[in-house]
């Protein structure tokens, strides 16, 4: 389960930004989970959905690339950063300086608490030049106190224990000698271990691996129609997933009443209802809408996290989706029955209706509700929507959209039209 994620000097965020996960005392929907921490004698409880609001440009995409781009540095840096010079990263570009700086990512992970086991806290993140991995830790907090599995710092003199520094406790019980010989300066030591199979430092590897899968709108559908294909074709709960996705077809009200699998080629064809009231298939490819497809490749992702209870990424969720399509999607990762493993979605979205009306009845919680800003010096600024202190019971969707909690375009009525008009009678003149 996600906490927390920082981020600095990366893409559009020049100064450190935090998205916080924890849920609040102000959970007016009272959807968080019970994580079984304690902080200062209450308990510590996290949100199984955040969205993220903004303007076009200010920087949500960002937000969710950073997150997949940890994941992919995670994965990749002990096997691919070698392949060309330098450590791939994308410093802040609108100020020169930033290119000297290190790039931050951090996360904070719950994990653990199967077999009556209490769960633990880790953060991991690491800093990073265009040369080397300048900085990287690991830290556990079983029973809530720290506990160092190791420190990475490139510079840190000999005297003072040298680039790596390890737990004293003996929790972490690696053969520490050979990981470090072996880690790259352009590579993660979690990623070496990994590779070593490391059996602790795999299992933290192992969430990266899991989550933070990102849903892209448009450019990845094809893949994503593909994993829907494989859930429903291959495997032992192939006819289980079969029926729960024409489940969630049916009740999108995409007039879909039933699913063939060509028994050759395993190709899928939907069934609907004619105007006589028998069933016909529809060549997927060729005869399906494009909603029909869009909701049919979001459905795997969706089923695969849901079942894992790990964490999706989702940006635009309102690009393909209707706003009542969407806010079900909310609601079913909001609801334990539906959801009951735990799984979390973070996706960014411009639709105001998820804030509040009288239709949707609000899926969002205050304290689920970020946004992100750019400001003057092109630089995002991410802030959850508590921090304009809404009123209790404020209209939230109405306060937004009139700007009331930033993250909205600053044009004003008929300002387009009119800079049209004036560049066209410029060039008529």
């Amino acid at each position: 389960m996600l906490l927390r994620f920082r981020v600095a000097n990366h893409r559009s965020f020049r100064d450190e930004c935090e998205l916080s996960l924890i849920g609040s005392a102000g959970d007016d929907q009272g959807t968080a989970r019970d994580t079984g921490l304690r902080y200062k004698d209450r308990t510590v409880t996290a949100l199984p959905v955040v969205g993220v609001f903004g303007a076009n440009a200010s920087g949500k995409t960002n937000l969710l690339r950073a997150l997949r781009d940890m994941r992919s540095a995670v994965r990749t840096s002990f096997a691919d950063w070698a392949k060309s010079p330098g450590v791939p990263r994308e410093p802040f570009k609108l100020d020169p300086s930033c290119a000297e700086e290190t790039s931050l990512f951090e996360v904070d992970l719950l994990m653990g608490g199967a077999r009556g086991r209490a769960p633990v806290r880790f953060t991991y993140g690491y800093e990073l030049s265009d040369e080397r991995v300048e900085a990287e830790w690991l830290h556990a907090y079983p029973g809530g106190e720290r506990d160092v599995w190791f420190d990475r710092e490139a510079d840190r003199p000999d005297s003072e224990g040298g680039e790596f520094v390890f737990s004293q406790s003996g929790s972490f019980t690696g053969k520490r000698d050979v990981l470090v010989e072996l880690t790259r300066p352009d590579a993660l030591f979690l990623s070496t271990a990994a590779t070593l199979n490391d059996p602790q430092l795999s299992a933290v590897h192992r969430w990266f691996l899991d989550n933070l899968w990102l849903v892209t709108p448009g450019a990845d559908i094809a893949d994503r129609t593909d994993w829907t294909h494989r859930l429903i074709t291959e495997g032992r709960r192939s006819k289980e997933y079969r029926e729960r996705l024409l489940r969630l077809l049916a009740a999108a009200d995409l007039g879909v009443t039933g699913l063939d699998l060509n028994p050759q080629t395993r190709e899928v064809q939907l069934r609907h209802r004619t105007t006589d009231g028998t069933d016909i298939p529809l060549d997927f490819l060729t005869e399906e809408s494009f909603g029909t497809h869009a909701w049919f490749a979001f459905l795997g992702p969706m089923l695969s996290v849901l079942d894992s209870g790990s964490a999706l990424l989702v940006d635009e969720l309102d690009s393909s989706l209707h706003p009542t399509l969407a806010a079900e999607v909310v609601r079913l990762f909001q609801d334990p029955h539906s959801n009951p493993n735990g799984a979390q979605l973070i996706f960014t979205t411009h639709d105001a209706t998820l804030l509040g009306s009288a239709v949707l009845d609000r899926p969002l919680g205050r304290d689920q509700v970020w946004i992100t800003t750019k400001i003057k010096s092109g630089t995002t600024e991410l802030y959850p929507l508590a921090a304009a202190h809404p009123d209790e019971g404020e209209d939230l969707e109405r306060g937004y959209l009139r700007g009331k909690y930033g993250g909205v375009p600053r044009v004003t009525t008929g300002e387009i039209a009119r800079e049209l008009s004036w560049q066209e009678a410029k060039a008529t003149a």
